[in-house]
């Protein structure tokens, strides 16, 4: 599978830590870089047959619709695309248009992931969103018109955000009927305008229960309304999982292309320059962009660990056995046993998953199971 960041956004959202400039100066010189990466590093990956491509970002739907085809053209000259690949694009509300979404499926494009975050203009303005609701009503209207399947991103936990309003935009979204939904709990990240709010005393975070609450109330709810819920943050109705994000839980290989983008086939993991100068002056020089580590016996099997368990599926007892060498498994077992008492876990007999209960504190449940390099010495 493919993953290529675009690193270009409109504004920052007050929250978000991930790699982008607000600068589109040099959008035609990064679909070029992005091109000679792909070019570059096909190799990382075993198969040039992709059964997901996913652009993000920052917000890819920004880019002009010629780089948009230069850039498809090149995944498809380098790479081939299943026909039955799913082939995402993220997208804000104020980039849909019809002559966006008639561009997008020429492409090849069958599904967008909305970042609509709320649909309450309060919540939008807090996040400096460039959006507001009415916008997001018109950018679905256009979306289902033009028949191209679609995830609702949303974001709970958010400050002033109220139980009751959580429960409002759950029922909007549960009415629109998207195949998919994605529900994640905000976060204060490090180096964002968020957390300096925070520190100075400007923004007062939402009290951990009562973001917990919400996290179970979207379960209850979305599940009710025939939604499965699949992984931590995801929802999807029967049939309709996201392919691309469910390769990332099943640990299949992927290649990450553009500033900041993470790779993985297996054995090594790689990560590239968090700098659109650097990685334009990289490719420029067409030298690769990226740092790699070889993955250790541990550090496969805490990978193993952290993704099934992330998932509705949990881990295959079989498949978890014959994939890992006994003096490996020896020390999770040992606590997933004293988990599998507790109650954090659960076992069909053929499965090890998280008891639901503990669905919101899953990263600290699972990071106990975590295989010691000094112990397998």
């Amino acid at each position: 599978m493919l993953y290529i960041h675009i690193p270009f956004c409109r504004q920052a959202c007050h929250y978000c830590n991930f790699h982008f400039s607000t600068s589109l100066k040099y959008e035609d010189e990064m679909i070029t870089a992005l091109a000679r990466e792909m070019e570059m590093r096909i190799d990382f990956l075993k198969s040039k047959k992709l059964t997901s491509v996913y652009i993000g970002g920052g917000t890819p739907s920004i880019i002009s619709t010629t780089n948009l085809k230069y850039l498809f053209n090149a995944i498809h000259s380098t790479f081939e695309v299943m026909t039955n690949a799913e082939v995402t694009l993220e997208a804000n509300p104020e980039d849909i248009s019809k002559e966006n979404l008639k561009t997008w499926k020429e492409v090849g494009i069958n599904r967008l992931s909305l970042g609509v975050q709320s649909f309450h203009d309060q919540d939008l303005d807090w996040m400096n969103r460039i959006h507001d609701a009415d916008a997001v009503s018109n950018a679905l209207n256009l979306i289902q018109e033009a028949n191209i399947e679609y995830s609702l991103d949303l974001i709970f936990g958010t400050p002033g955000l109220t139980k009751e309003m959580w429960i409002q935009n759950l029922h909007t979204a549960i009415e629109l009927k998207p195949s998919h939904i994605s529900a994640y709990a905000l976060t204060v990240e490090n180096k964002t305008a968020l957390h300096s709010m925070v520190q100075k005393g400007q923004v007062k975070e939402s009290p951990p229960e009562l973001i917990s609450e919400q996290f179970y109330i979207a379960d209850e709810l979305l599940e009710k309304a025939g939604y499965l819920h699949y992984e931590i943050s995801n929802y999807a109705l029967p049939g309709k999982e996201a392919v691309h994000n469910s390769n990332y839980w099943d640990s299949k290989e992927y290649l990450g292309i553009g500033p900041s983008a993470h790779s993985y086939n297996g054995t090594l993991r790689s990560w590239n320059i968090s700098s659109n100068a650097q990685y334009l002056s990289f490719l420029s020089a067409k030298h690769n962009p990226s740092t790699h580590e070889e993955l250790t016996p541990f550090d496969q099997i805490n990978e193993y660990l952290m993704t099934r368990l992330r998932t509705s599926k949990g881990m295959n007892i079989q498949d978890w056995n014959q994939r890992f060498a006994a003096s490996l498994r020896k020390e999770p077992e040992e606590m997933i046993n004293k988990k599998l008492k507790s109650g954090e876990m659960i076992s069909d007999g053929e499965n090890y998953k998280l008891n639901k209960t503990y669905l919101f504190t899953a990263d600290s449940v699972i990071s106990d199971l975590f295989a010691i390099e000094d112990s397998l010495d």
